[in-house]
């Protein structure tokens, strides 16, 4: 049986201007994957949505593995969703990146904070009951990204593959292949780790969801490397 191996992004620069880039820390946990990955893969192909974080992860990874990887095949269906919009449709005045930054500091731990705004947010997504306010409501976010995951395992056509990509997009894909609730699909969503590595085994119709979560590669270098946003 062939594998994808599924890799969320490396830490992006939360809290700064443009999230949607490495930062040191997400530069550095690509190249510790790459060295990983030696010896244990060599892709026939290798795709990502069309995020910075997506491509830049690749690039590290590249920079780690010490040889050249096959140009990475931008698919849009890996994207992640928006979730500044799924956060602002809950709490609209945190469209003033200034206003959210302001109540968050005024709590003992920001952190924290976000992350219970961010699973109220998402839960009234998913609910489906205020689809009309999204741009992409929760069933068609699901539709797009297992579509991208047959089109990802056609074109690998019976080979190796990695597959850059964000937290939604991976929780959802174990969602699917092991039959879970929308509930459960968060629940996975919110422990995935930056780098962190599933892995698909398929062959023809055949697919399993053989490995979620891997972080085994950061742990070993650094403990202080894992990280979640």
């Amino acid at each position: 049986m062939a594998t994808i191996y599924l890799v969320r992004h490396g830490q992006a620069s939360f809290g700064k201007e443009n999230y949607d880039q490495l930062s040191p820390q997400g530069w550095e946990q690509g190249k510790i994957l790459g060295r990983w990955l030696v010896n244990k893969v060599a892709p026939a192909a290798v795709f990502g949505g069309d995020l910075r974080r997506h491509r830049e992860t690749v690039e590290a990874i590249t920079t780690g593995f010490g040889a050249d990887l096959p140009d990475m095949q931008v698919m849009d269906g890996l994207n992640e969703f928006d979730h500044l919009e799924v956060v602002e449709r809950l709490r609209p005045e945190w469209a003033d990146k200034q206003v959210m930054a302001r109540d968050l500091a005024s709590v003992p731990k920001p952190a924290r904070a976000f992350q219970q705004v961010f699973e109220q947010a998402m839960a009234r997504w998913l609910s489906g009951q205020h689809d009309q306010e999204y741009t992409e409501t929760w069933e068609g976010f699901r539709q797009r990204v297992t579509t991208a995951l047959d089109q990802v395992i056609a074109l690998a056509d019976g080979n190796d593959a990695i597959v850059s990509t964000s937290g939604g997009p991976i929780a959802v894909i174990a969602q699917h292949l092991l039959e879970l609730s929308d509930r459960k699909a968060l629940d996975m969503n919110n422990v995935i780790a930056n780098t962190s590595v599933s892995r698909i085994l398929y062959s023809g119709p055949r697919r399993s969801l053989a490995v979620f979560n891997n972080y085994s590669h950061l742990e070993a270098e650094d403990p202080a490397l894992v990280t979640f946003r």
